[in-house]
């Protein structure tokens, strides 16, 4: 598929997948006879991904590292899951941090709302 379709399916800009491939975080894009990029679902599920972790934070730095692990096969599967697991605690320390700013927001609302009755 073209790049157009590829964008469309993993939710990032044009521009995104051309930065991200000069950056070397897309391995294996096939070439059209016209030169025109051309994306398997694979290239898509891994697009896919990378908006992900960037959408919840990762550094890129790190999607840079875990490109290339991704790039040198599956004996790096258990560096890549440390990362992915690295990442999941910081998510998860977000989440409870974000909670604890609804719960204390939610305290001043009904502040709030006491004043104003």
């Amino acid at each position: 598929m073209r790049i157009a379709e590829a964008a469309s399916r993993s939710g990032l800009k044009i521009d995104t997948i051309r930065y991200y491939e000069a950056e070397g975080l897309v391995p294996n894009v096939a070439r059209g006879p016209d030169g025109q990029r051309r994306f398997s679902s694979e290239n898509v599920d891994w697009l896919t991904l990378l908006y992900w972790l960037r959408e919840t934070g990762m550094p890129m730095k790190v999607m840079q590292r875990f490109a290339a692990l991704y790039a040198q096969g599956d004996e790096t599967i258990p560096d890549r899951k440390d990362i992915l697991l690295d990442h999941s605690g910081l998510l998860a320390k977000r989440r409870n941090d974000l909670d604890r700013c609804d719960e204390i927001l939610s305290r001043k609302l009904e502040i709030y709302e006491e004043y104003l009755r």
